[in-house]
């Protein structure tokens, strides 16, 4: 399905539109993408009424699979997901940053709560709210910093195009606190998906892309080498379905599927 203009209506048409599609995109998760070792959580946000993001969590206990004679299918392994050296994610630009380099460049403590299951990776789908003021994109950025500080894989879906506080987008919003960096979404592509391998090599994978254009699969990380594809469409057209047919007129009318 064609991505939408969401600034064709108010922010809180989306706000409905996003805890929609988290809500999708973790049954497509839970129901056969990622590994039976892990599951797709969805999660509030303080001040949120409802998920505002996705985590997924290993469990610990995984019972010992080696001895089971069960063969992994494809490119999975024991681990599950693809090798990122086998089946690279299809998107136009990448970027890496040396260990040491980040960690010149980054000087805040992340504090892990150690809870029963471990978070290996989030998903987060940018909002108005998220660009409203500095203070709420630096609040953004050094979230997604911190994550990936401590080694917490991050996928990040922005629907709305660079303001005056990201003017490149907010890939390259979260990445200048990491490198050096000089990327620029094309001027005709104003949208942003970034997936983000957390590992001691810090990963980027951006694909930009429109209002118009079919949202693409994007990767989302379980290990550094190593992930699932998210399915980004099917889920925003199942999602879409759900919001009000007036709002749905406001966002122009849905192609033919």
């Amino acid at each position: 399905m064609p991505i939408h203009d969401w600034t064709r209506v108010d922010a809180g048409i989306f706000h409905d539109f996003h805890h929609e599609w988290i809500s999708t995109i973790k049954h497509a998760l839970n129901a056969g993408v990622l590994p039976p070792e892990y599951y797709a959580l969805a999660e509030q946000i303080a001040g949120g009424l409802g998920p505002d993001v996705l985590t997924l969590e290993n469990v610990r206990a995984v019972p010992d699979r080696s001895d089971s004679g069960e063969t992994p299918t494809g490119d999975a392994g024991g681990n599950g997901g693809l090798a990122l050296a086998t089946v690279p994610p299809k998107v136009r630009f990448t970027a890496a940053a040396e260990t040491e380099t980040y960690a010149h460049k980054r000087s805040r403590i992340a504090i892990r709560h150690a809870s029963g299951d471990q978070v290996v990776a989030m998903l987060e789908i940018v909002s108005p709210g998220n660009k409203a003021s500095r203070h709420a994109l630096r609040s953004f950025v050094e979230k997604a910093v911190e994550l990936l500080d401590a080694g917490i894989h991050l996928l990040v879906v922005d629907l709305f195009p660079p303001g005056p506080r990201d003017p490149q987008g907010i890939h390259r919003a979260i990445w200048s606190e990491i490198a050096e960096d000089d990327f620029q979404l094309p001027a005709d592509q104003p949208l942003t998906l970034v997936a983000y391998s957390a590992g001691e090599l810090k990963r980027a994978f951006i694909e930009p892309t429109a209002p118009g254009n079919p949202l693409p699969d994007m990767p989302l990380f379980l290990e550094p080498d190593r992930y699932v594809p998210v399915p980004l469409d099917q889920s925003y057209q199942a999602a879409f379905d759900a919001v009000p047919k007036r709002w749905q007129g406001e966002l122009g009318p849905s192609p033919t599927r």
